[in-house]
């Protein structure tokens, strides 16, 4: 299991490992499952991808609203296939929730129904964040404590479980996990010095400008999905949005779209500091003494 921030190197330290060690790379990035956003959410290329198998890249369409629990499904399926080809499964992404889900399974919350869904998102817009969430804590104190005003996502995840289920989300976070991939991970960590991945992440989203990104947001917007639903939010979206609005030009929306993705980055590295207890930390590429530490887990 490969993790680490964007631009940290993962995609090219999964394929440099599959290729020494007989394995088959596995997505485990919410936004690189999306089929819309080739560009903007650098999924590897097939030239990137050097003839390595690669599962989960581009299988859902932006419409639909992918879930821990879908991608969970998907990656045990993925998993089962490469195994079955006698290969090593390599698990590779920056989505916490999903790697925390891949060790720890997941708690058994039940699918909530679009139209109650879309009732909480009409409320939340309707009465605000704040009345939003105070509302909430009436019926998921736990839940309602630790988020914000503003974690609109959550907010109304949280109401829809209830209003379905009639129990709270905390209550159901707090059940036995389920779910968690079969297998022992042998977790490594793609952590290059701060100043170096905040480098590589400007220089990259002049490179996505250059390689059509502002085509692929065009074509995006172009279907007027719900604002809500993930790929609208990925990294770089609002921002290029903006440019076609004419709200912002090209230079606004690109020093916008390197700080949130700068801010992103940090907020992941936090995240793997804190939950991931990496095996192996790497600040550079793959190297043989790397390797060997590897494969004594492995092995």
């Amino acid at each position: 299991m490969i993790a680490g921030p964007t631009a940290s190197g993962k995609s090219k330290l999964a394929v440099d490992l599959a290729a020494r060690i007989d394995g088959e790379v596995i997505n485990a990035d919410s936004m690189q499952l999306y089929a819309d956003l080739f560009v903007l959410t650098a999924r590897p290329s097939a030239t990137d991808m050097q003839d390595i198998p690669h599962h989960l890249y581009g299988v859902l369409d932006a419409a639909h609203r992918a879930s821990v629990a879908e991608w969970l499904d998907l990656a045990a399926s993925a998993m089962e296939v490469v195994r079955g080809r006698g290969k090593l499964p390599i698990i590779i992404g920056g989505t916490g929730m999903y790697l925390d889900a891949a060790i720890n399974g997941i708690a058994p919350i039940p699918d909530i129904p679009k139209p109650i869904h879309d009732d909480c998102t009409a409320l939340y817009q309707k009465i605000g964040g704040a009345t939003f969430r105070q509302r909430l804590s009436a019926h998921d104190p736990v839940v309602a404590g630790r988020l914000t005003d503003g974690d609109r996502q959550r907010l109304i995840r949280a109401m829809g479980v209830f209003t379905a289920t009639g129990t709270p989300l905390g209550q159901w976070q707090a059940a036995p996990h389920e779910g968690a991939l079969p297998g022992r991970a042998v977790k490594l960590a793609m952590l290059p010095p701060r100043e170096l991945l905040y480098q590589r992440i400007d220089a990259r989203f002049d490179v996505m400008l250059q390689q059509g990104a502002m085509d692929e947001v065009r074509q995006l917007c172009q279907r007027q999905l719900d604002p809500s639903l993930p790929l609208m939010k990925a990294l770089g979206v609002s921002a290029l949005k903006s440019v076609l609005d004419q709200s912002m030009t090209i230079d606004e929306a690109a020093y916008v779209a390197k700080r949130d993705s700068r801010h992103y980055a940090k907020r992941q590295m936090t995240w793997l500091r804190n939950n991931y207890n990496t095996q192996i930390a790497l600040d550079k590429k793959l190297s043989e003494s790397f390797l060997e530490s590897i494969f004594s887990l492995i092995r």
